[in-house]
């Protein structure tokens, strides 16, 4: 739910697409702690990017968690809604469909170099409509060739759409510290295990132990996001110590906690 309080016209969502975009746009909006951007979608492409805060991206593809050093490329017509974590300082552009990158075919997180972010930031100030050959008109056609490298991250989070699984899955987002085997999961749904384990991977690209150590990871992101120690985090989400919750980290996103973070 939306905090109580707040200048709608200032954080209430995005607008659904406007008519004569340009092919790229720039678009800054300040959000306070814990604010919901409602279902909405647009008509062009949108890069999804906070250079303050993190953000739980829900749309129907999945769902991220994403820090500053992140985005979400989100497709045209996908529609997504956005809870802050903390503060968010979004700087977002919207990409018409026809200037997008071609490998850019499907909605999922990227990373975002420290060139592209200046970009970005930058972009916030151009004016429309901007004329090609302009100085503006070069910065955005310079975003346009940064998109085109930009890094798939594993930052997402598929839900299934069987019932059986989506009951595991939504047990498990709740209880992230829950040690159920997936040998007791199909105890409690009178479901043989190897249809459950043929299941997971079918529905969700993932065996189960991966699924539930992608929860575990994107809810610590959250976590972390808002100050909270490694160690309460390790404890709070089932791993016997912080070096095996640091040691998985790594595994999974390449870096430490403080390093991911910080870019």
């Amino acid at each position: 739910m939306k905090p109580a309080s707040g200048p709608r016209a200032l954080h209430g969502p995005p607008d659904v697409a406007e008519a004569l975009a340009p092919a790229v746009s720039g678009r800054p909006m300040d959000y306070p702690a814990g604010w919901c951007i409602e279902p909405h979608a647009h008509a062009e492409h949108q890069l999804i990017h906070a250079v303050q805060g993190v953000m739980v991206v829900q749309a129907e593809a999945g769902r991220w968690v994403v820090p500053p050093t992140r985005a979400i490329w989100m497709q045209a017509g996908m529609t997504h809604a956005i809870r802050c974590v903390g503060a968010v300082h979004m700087r977002s552009l919207r990409v018409a469909v026809g200037a997008a990158p071609r490998q850019l075919d499907r909605t999922q997180a990227v990373g975002i170099s420290p060139l592209l972010r200046e970009l970005i930031r930058a972009a916030m100030d151009v004016r429309q409509p901007y004329q090609p050959g302009t100085r503006d008109g070069r910065v955005m056609r310079l975003i346009l060739d940064e998109l085109q490298a930009l890094p798939v991250l594993p930052l997402h989070l598929r839900m299934p759409a069987d019932a059986r699984l989506l009951q595991v899955c939504t047990a498990l987002q709740r209880r992230l510290d829950d040690t159920s085997t997936l040998g007791d999961w199909a105890k409690h749904l009178g479901v043989d295990v190897k249809t459950l384990q043929r299941l997971f991977v079918k529905e969700t690209g993932m065996t189960f132990g991966q699924w539930r150590q992608q929860a575990r990871l994107l809810r610590a992101l959250e976590l972390l996001a808002v100050g909270e120690k490694v160690i309460d985090v390790a404890l709070a989400l089932g791993y016997e110590s912080p070096s095996a919750f640091a040691a998985m980290f790594r595994k999974q996103f390449g870096q430490t906690p403080s390093q991911f973070f910080g870019g």
